[in-house]
């Protein structure tokens, strides 16, 4: 082989080793992953068939997170587990039902004003009406010499058909709709508040027995773990790492709601909007819900700011300062509060807030960035599915 066959056949080979693509040899077993696919596809089936016994389950599950510490105070200075969750509960039904009773007049307030909002959105869209008659006027014109056409054509085809001799069997039916019924309305009201009441005390309850167990299953857990040492303090760490997540994001979400509420509600008093209360507490309930709640609060500020000041620079001024305040929130207070660990990813968040309103409706978007939080959690600490913990996290 001479010199030149020989650079010949180098460079051949570098052409070649350049066209082919790079690639990364993994093992894969179609096998396993069809059974994956296929679990996964039957998980999703009982997750949403069963949404009624795991949806109030999940509440319960996220109450007791939350009042935890408070429990674990109480039995440190010696009072039982039994009197300290019945002491939480009650605090929080307490809480609830003082909120529900000092801004009742400030709702009603709200609902008194609906009917004089309306007849100024009315007033305005009859003002609009009037500038813009001109064109619906020619609209109108428009629209009655196509009709008129129509009947033409319409009358030329029947006198076609009699002439012919063949007769149309069609019988027209009108199609009554049922009075107004106010009665109905109320008991279909009575019936879902008695549902949700009932719903409301059995999350409370088993969010007390959740209480009082304690670590009831965590100590279950380890000891199903093994029989050796280590793979029993191996499980111990890993339920107080995934605990420890969990509480820490419950403890942020509910410091950061608190502040958004008090923050828009100061700003929105020092702006003079009407009812500043109500909206601040609807800003700090709805902040837990990613994306969609600041819009739909911001929305219904926007309306309630245009019926009361009849000005756009007013409520762009509303609007824009619930949207700061909410962004400041997201962008930095809660990155600065919580860790590393527990923090996810915007797309990981919007899409698990498409997946769990899809699967659970309402419920599912309130509860979908704690339920993203949890699996997160469980992931990053089971070694097959850390890529799913790697693909949620930051």
């Amino acid at each position: 082989m001479t010199e030149g066959d020989t650079r010949n056949g180098e460079n051949k080979v570098t052409v070649d080793s350049e066209q082919l693509p790079l690639m990364i040899r993994t093992p894969v077993d179609v096998r396993s992953v069809s059974l994956s696919v296929i679990a996964t596809a039957l998980a999703i089936l009982l997750l949403q068939y069963a949404q009624s016994v795991l949806i109030p389950i999940t509440l319960a599950v996220l109450i007791s997170y939350a009042l935890t510490p408070l429990v674990g105070s109480l039995a440190r200075i010696r009072i039982p587990r039994v009197i300290g969750a019945a002491v939480a509960i009650c605090l929080v039904l307490g809480s609830v039902g003082l909120g529900i009773y000092t801004l009742t007049d400030e709702a009603m307030a709200i609902v008194a004003d609906v009917p004089a909002a309306a007849r100024r959105l009315r007033e305005r869209v009859v003002t609009h009406r009037t500038q813009s008659s001109a064109m619906l006027n020619q609209v109108q014109e428009a629209a009655k010499e196509i009709e008129k056409t129509a009947d033409v054509a319409t009358n030329v085809t029947n006198d076609a058909r009699s002439s012919s001799g063949s007769t149309s069997s069609v019988q027209r039916v009108q199609i009554v709709q049922p009075s107004f019924r106010a009665s109905d309305y109320l008991w279909m009201g009575g019936v879902g508040l008695f549902g949700f009441v009932g719903q409301a005390v059995v999350i409370l309850f088993l969010a007390y027995f959740l209480l009082v167990t304690g670590d009831l299953y965590k100590r279950k857990l380890v000891k199903i773990a093994g029989p050796t040492l280590s793979k029993k303090k191996v499980t111990v760490q890993i339920l107080d790492d995934i605990n420890l997540q969990i509480e820490s994001f419950i403890k942020v979400q509910v410091v950061t709601s608190i502040v958004v509420a008090v923050a828009t509600g100061i700003v929105l008093w020092w702006l003079g909007l009407e009812n500043y209360a109500v909206w601040g507490i609807l800003a700090g309930l709805f902040n837990s819900i990613p994306y969609l709640g600041p819009v739909v609060v911001t929305g219904g500020l926007g309306v309630v700011a245009f019926m009361q000041f009849n000005d756009l620079a007013r409520t762009a001024y509303v609007c824009g300062s619930a949207l700061l305040i909410t962004g400041l929130e997201g962008f930095l207070l809660t990155p600065a509060l919580l860790s590393r660990a527990a923090q996810m990813n915007p797309v990981a968040i919007f899409v698990g807030l498409l997946f769990w309103t899809w699967l659970w409706g309402a419920w599912g978007t309130v509860l979908a960035v704690p339920m993203l939080m949890m699996l997160k959690s469980v992931c990053d600490h089971v070694e097959d599915l850390q890529p799913i913990g790697e693909l949620l996290g930051e």
